[in-house]
Parts: C-alpha cells; structure tokens; sequence
C-alpha cells in the first residue's frame, strides 16, 4: 500500500515538473516537498522487511550524492553570478561583435558561442547571454524563434563533453562510467550536430543585421582575474581529475576560496558596499533545490523497486538504441533523474555505450520546449517562442539530435571496451 502511494506522489511530482508553465509552480518547491514526504513516509511505514536504520543508511547514501552535486554547482555557479553581475560576460561579447553581419553568419557565430560558453558555464547563464545578443536586435518573429531554437539545443549540447558544463556529464563521470578523456571525444560530435541544425535553420535567412553599438564598459582588473582563476580551476579540475583522482568537488572549491581571498586583497583599498562572498546569495538556489528535491525522490525509486524497471528497455533493445530512446524520453522526464535512474539500476554497459548515453541525455532534453532549463527559460524571454512553435523545428531537431548521437557512438570506438 505504502509503495504505491510513494509512487503516485513520485509520478505526480514528475509530472509537474513537466508542466511547470501550465501550473506556474516553481519545479524546485514541488521536487523539494515530494521528495522529503516520500522519505518521511519510508521512515515510518518500513517496506521490504527494513528497520529505521536501514532507512538511515540508504538516505545516508543518497544524502552524500547530493552535497556532493549540491556543493560542485554552488561553487561554480557563484563564479559566474560574480562576473555575470559585473557585466564582464555581455561586455566581452558586445566587444566581438561587428557593426554587420548577414543572418546566417550570426546563426553559425551564435551557435558556437552559445555551445562553447555553456561548457564552461551553467545553462541558464549561457542561455540568458545568448538570448540577449538576439533581443538586442530588431528580428522577425519566426527568425526570432529559430534562433532561440539553435541556442537551447546548442547550449544543452555544449555541456556534454565537460563535467563543468552539464550535470548528468557530472553525474555519469562520478559514478565512474566515463573519464575526462572520453567525454572530450564527445567536442566533434556535439559541435557537428549544432552546425548542422544552424545550417537547416538558416536556410532562406538571407537579411543583414546591424549591432546598435553600445559604450564600451571599462573591465576592472579584479574582474579580470576573477575571470582567470574561474578558466584556471576548471582546467585544474580536468587535469587533476584526470591524472590524481582528485573529485571535481574538492578542486572547484579551493578555487572558490582563492576567488574569496584574492577579491579580498584587491579589493581592500576599494570603497565597495559588496563582499565577495556576498555573490552567493545571487546562485540561482532554484536550480540546486530542484537538484536536492530530484535526487530525494530518485532515492525513493529506488527504495520501493521502480528503479529496475528502467533495465526493461535495455533487455529488449541493444544499449545503442535503448540509449537513443532514452534521450528522447528525456524531453519528457527530467534528464535528471532519469540519469539518476540508471545509474542507480546498475545497468551492464561499457564505456562506448556510456558515452553515447551521456550525448543523449544531456541532447535529447532539447527535443521538447519543456526537456531543458534552457528552453524554459528561453520559452519566458522570447514571446514568440511556445510550446507549439518550437515543437513545429522538431524535425530539424530530430536530425540533428541523430546525427550528433550517431557520431558519438562512432567516436566511442576510440575507447578501448570495458563494462561497467
């Protein structure tokens, strides 16, 4: 009895989720409230012949996972907060951009960039600079939504071959299934499907634009090197992940306190009403709340038994179409949890077949306006841009989603095979 209630607020959680536009209910307090319910409920209604101390020991567990993600995305997120509230970002790029350029050019140079900059920075943030490049500019409205189209599944396949970029690539590689060195392979790939879909999209855009040129901001040098310890401690996290094992987690926080302690030597003489440490506060708590709440209830799939029913798939399809499926039902559930899901399911799949899956997961979400924060967030700056009108670019989308995954899996014949 027990375990079908837990399952029905499980399912009815997932579904607001999905229809969190509709509703207007923020995803990250619904997940928060089911998930913590849910494990309430395992407390006192043992299932499974298990005491409150089992119970402990699995929330323990699940309880770890998440100040884990919990903690990498807080200090990375507070890098960017910090530099994004500067005005850094938008000043470089209004610094790149010429007086002139055709249609389809900035098709292609807002693709790359918008791919290049969410590996290295959250989706959101890389979505809402993208976006700003386009709404600066005086656009139709079906050019408007194509552009908004290329960004989000730009911006969702930019994160996929870097831990820092997407969290189920930080997920799939902390659970030991891919190294660093695979999920490079993944650059080619990803990069290729987003020319190919800017390509499609562009066809018929034959117009010039022109950039309303903007006075040129002065960059201070704290800025500047804020900017640099950010680059230094990803690539420090790359490589000391790579070479000494050390967890993403612990490299990206000492980089968040030499962030804290140079700022504070700078800006020691400077008359600043702002501590550094103060642009915590500007994270987006949202997005790791939802995090908290989604993993909550991940871990109570798993406790009542749902979870095995995720290997069904890979029982009757071989991992490499099972895997394409799979990030198409991630425009539909959360990639997320369904990352979450499976790993959880212990599922037998060697590195090639994981790389694929990670392609797929952190892509598939960009089918749907509603698979990915980056659509959603999209879907409330772009007026234009609903639910129907981005499902009316789902062929060009399905293309190019294909053509990346298949280029994936080719690229993961460069991993030697083992399961795991």
């Amino acid at each position: 009895m027990i375990t079908n209630i837990i399952l029905v607020l499980i399912t009815l959680a997932f579904v607001l989720i999905i229809i969190e536009d509709i509703v207007h209910v923020n995803k990250a307090k619904t997940t928060l409230f089911f998930g913590t319910l849910c494990w309430i409920l395992l407390f006192v209604f043992p299932i499974n012949g298990l005491n409150a101390a089992d119970v402990q020991h699995e929330l323990d567990h699940n309880i770890l996972e998440i100040a884990t993600l919990w903690l990498f995305l807080m200090a990375a997120m507070t890098f960017v907060a910090y530099l994004n509230s500067k005005g850094f970002i938008q000043t470089l790029v209004h610094r790149w951009m010429p007086k002139k350029i055709s249609e389809k050019q900035l098709m292609f140079l807002v693709g790359m960039f918008a791919f290049a900059f969410s590996s290295i920075s959250d989706n959101i943030t890389a979505t809402l600079i993208s976006l700003a490049v386009i709404l600066s500019l005086k656009l139709e409205a079906k050019k408007r939504i194509k552009y908004a189209t290329l960004i989000i599944f730009a911006v969702n396949s930019g994160g996929v071959s870097l831990i820092t970029g997407d969290v189920t690539t930080l997920m799939i590689f902390l659970a030991d299934k891919v190294s660093i060195a695979n999920l490079l392979l993944l650059i080619i790939p990803a990069g290729f499907s987003v020319l190919i879909l800017a390509m499609m999209l562009s066809i018929g855009m034959n117009g010039t634009l022109t950039f309303e040129q903007i006075s040129k901001q002065r960059i201070e040098k704290t800025d500047i090197t804020i900017a640099l310890i950010f680059l230094s401690t990803i690539f420090s996290t790359l490589l000391l992940s790579a070479i000494y094992r050390v967890p993403p987690v612990l490299t990206f926080l000492f980089g968040l306190s030499v962030m804290f302690l140079t700022a504070q030597f700078l800006m020691r003489k400077k008359d600043v009403n702002k501590k550094i440490i103060d642009y915590i506060r500007e994270i987006e708590y949202d997005t790791l709340l939802f995090f908290v709440g989604v993993l909550l209830l991940v871990g109570a799939l798993k406790q009542i038994g749902v979870l095995n029913k995720f290997t069904e798939l890979y029982v009757i399809l071989d991992p490499k179409y099972a895997n394409y499926l799979m990030g198409l039902l991630s425009s539909m559930i959360d990639n997320v949890p369904l990352t979450a899901a499976l790993l959880k399911a212990n599922i037998e799949m060697d590195a090639r077949q994981w790389l694929a899956f990670t392609y797929a997961t952190g892509v598939g979400g960009s089918m749907l306006i509603i698979g990915s924060a980056a659509g959603i967030i999209a879907m409330s700056k772009v007026k234009e841009l609903t639910f129907a009108s981005y499902f009316r670019m789902s062929f060009y989308l399905l293309i190019a989603y294909t053509i990346g995954y298949c280029g994936a899996y080719l690229a993961g014949y460069a991993i030697p095979l083992t399961t795991g």
